[in-house]
């Protein structure tokens, strides 16, 4: 008996646009048609407008409401809270808790987007998507990160106000999306700011480039995702809404 054409996958004329959606964790193939019968899923950026479309997956742009859909074979996108201490590699050669550590029963290889310094805590990516990390990652797609810092008190108006106007590091302003006093507690400040910039160190160097060096550090939000309750040294994946909003938020 001859092998149905869903059955041969992408080879020749690709997959059903119905089943890539299903696939992807939109719902059902009859929801994925009632989707596209209403004008809410395009291809490339263009708008489909009847059944039956065939894409290849692994290079087809898809999206959904806006919402970019990730459509390729074994994507994987995981969040780390990553601890003090622990340093942003997968293997470290002096032997040093490391990334790979926290990683080593994953089914899948990954690497770290971006990194964080052995002393800040907090929200890491990892994936096996080169594309996505370099778009989270240069500062030109805009995908912001927001960080936590305690610093010595007070932290007066007039110096938030020249955070948002940006600070000026090595011949190049760092531009300040927000910034803010969360709490106070005792001599110590606890401000919350979001950059774009993924330079090292950087936000330790713009705040003690305006008199309030950085005493504990930790990111709590990339982009869309937050770090919510994931306990630290703890990773888990990303679930299907969160990926679409993060592709999204990249420009794929």
């Amino acid at each position: 008996m001859p092998r149905s054409d869903e059955s041969t996958g992408a080879a020749a004329q690709g997959v059903r646009l119905q089943k890539v959606l299903a696939a992807a964790g939109i719902g059902s193939r009859r929801y994925a048609e009632i989707l596209i019968d209403a004008g809410r899923v395009s291809v490339d950026g263009v708008v489909v407008r009847s059944q039956g479309m065939r894409i290849d997956p692994e290079v087809a742009v898809v999206h959904v409401d806006g919402v970019r859909v990730p459509t390729a074979a074994g994507i994987e996108v995981y969040m780390l809270n990553k601890p003090r201490g622990v340093h942003s590699t997968m293997a470290d050669p002096q032997g040093r808790p490391c990334i790979g550590d926290l990683v080593r029963d994953l089914d899948v290889r990954v690497f770290h987007v971006g990194r964080l310094d052995a002393d800040t805590e907090g929200l890491l990516l990892l994936s096996n998507d080169g594309e996505l990390a370099n778009r989270l990652t240069h500062p030109s797609h805009g995908v912001s990160k927001t960080y936590l810092a305690r610093v010595p008190g007070p932290v007066r108006g007039a110096t938030l106000a020249r955070l948002r106007r940006g600070v000026e590091l090595d011949g190049r302003v760092v531009e300040v999306e927000s910034v803010r006093v969360v709490s106070k507690s005792g001599s110590e400040v606890l401000v919350e700011l979001a950059i774009h910039e993924g330079r090292k160190h950087v936000v330790r160097r713009l705040l003690a480039e305006v008199g309030h060096p950085v005493v504990g550090l930790g990111r709590t939000q990339f982009g869309p995702l937050h770090l919510g309750g994931l306990r630290p040294g703890r990773v888990r994946r990303l679930t299907g809404a969160e990926l679409r909003e993060l592709y999204t938020a990249a420009g794929l």
